[in-house]
């Protein structure tokens, strides 16, 4: 993007998640819900195709243009970006990395337009960090494949349009083999989503578990065609990887929010007469959370410019959300903790976000996930004993 329209984008990002979102954040956690303004707002800005191409209506934004959208866009509740997040990463990103071109010019322009919400259908009860031990199924019959198993805390899934379906097409293959991808619309016969999941914290944005019970898709809706079979563990990878550094971006965005949010509790409360500012504890706990969301901002930067570089699309993205989903976490727990019993009430800015803050160091890959990928990926043979 044109460097004057791009800052155009951030201007008006940040105008409207401070002066429209912000507002309402004590709001959205408590209902669970997003208003429905904000959600035409979003897709009247382009917000649910900011990653996708323009050719299909996206803003076609690089990785490093989108590490600073999400800056923006992480000031806020993570429900924010949670509404058109799976749109532009991992649900998006499947037809964008191996759909053929019919799925793109189908599915796309309507994704990216927000009239389409997609749900990312790979994890399972017994198959979440390791996705390579799915058992969710597709066998074919005739021109019509047939799917049955389950899904487990699928983003978006009680408001998906449509679901990017994991499934073993082939149970003989070795585990990374034989897994393809699948277009299953919301509202096929057999197609079940749970109710929506009460989580620790991030309200307004809905998991639910997902089930297929002889769920029956054409030959069409296998994602890449022919050329897609058993393709699915390697299009799943792809997509993880742009959303580490998605999630990272986010992760420092908020981080800002949270050191924000302390720097002005220590400017304004007072105790035995003076600012809590001026207490040198107090100022150790601020420094701390600044030095750890500039290395964290600084981190996220250089992952997304290796990635839209092609010179590193795994290390660095699982070295920027391993660093980041930890540094917002501690960033949290000092915001909570400068505001002191006060950080421990519902209402509380740092209270909400402390709980939002938790579930970074899980999805897109536990922080232990990305450990084992980083070390792996230097070591190599010797990390296999």
């Amino acid at each position: 993007m044109d460097a004057d329209d791009f800052t155009a984008v951030l201007s008006e990002v940040r105008r409207f998640v401070r002066e429209r979102v912000v507002p309402l954040e004590a709001e959205i956690d408590e209902t669970d819900e997003m208003p429905a303004d904000i959600r035409e707002a979003a897709k009247k800005m382009g917000l649910f195709g900011f990653a996708l191409p323009e050719e299909y209506g996206g803003l076609g934004l690089s990785m490093y243009e989108e590490a600073r959208l999400m800056f923006e866009l992480g000031y806020t509740t993570p429900s924010l970006r949670s509404m058109f997040g799976t749109n532009n990463g991992i649900a998006g990103h499947v037809l964008m990395v191996g759909g053929t071109k019919d799925q793109k010019a189908s599915w796309l322009p309507r994704i990216a337009s927000g009239e389409v919400l997609a749900s990312f259908a790979l994890t399972e009860p017994d198959a979440g960090s390791d996705p390579s031990t799915l058992t969710t199924r597709a066998h074919r019959e005739g021109d019509t494949w047939v799917i049955n198993g389950a899904k487990r805390y699928i983003t978006n899934a009680p408001l998906a349009d449509v679901f990017m379906v994991f499934a073993r097409t082939d149970p003989d293959a070795p585990r990374t083999r034989g897994i393809s991808t699948f277009l299953v619309p919301a509202g096929t016969p057999g197609l079940t989503v749970a109710p929506k999941d009460h989580k620790m914290g991030q309200f307004g944005a809905w998991t639910a578990d997902v089930y297929f019970d002889d769920v029956r898709v054409p030959d069409e809706a296998l994602v890449g065609g022919e050329d897609g079979l058993d393709r699915g563990f390697h299009t799943a990878m792809g997509c993880i990887a742009h959303g580490r550094v998605h999630i990272s971006s986010l992760c420092v965005g908020m981080a800002e929010r949270l050191v924000d949010e302390s720097v002005e509790y220590a400017r304004t409360r007072k105790q035995s007469g003076k600012a809590i500012g001026s207490y040198q504890l107090v100022q150790g706990l601020i420094a701390d959370s600044m030095t750890d969301y500039y290395a964290g901002r600084a981190t996220v930067l250089e992952a997304a410019r290796a990635f839209d570089a092609g010179t590193d699309t795994k290390i660095g993205p699982s070295c920027a959300k391993y660093f980041a989903s930890e540094m917002v976490w501690r960033v949290a727990d000092r915001a909570v903790q400068v505001h002191g019993g006060a950080g421990y009430m519902r209402g509380v800015a740092v209270e909400r976000f402390y709980r939002d803050a938790r579930l970074f160091r899980i999805y897109e890959g536990t922080s232990q996930i990305q450990q084992v990928i980083i070390a792996k990926a230097l070591l190599g043979e010797a990390a296999r004993g």
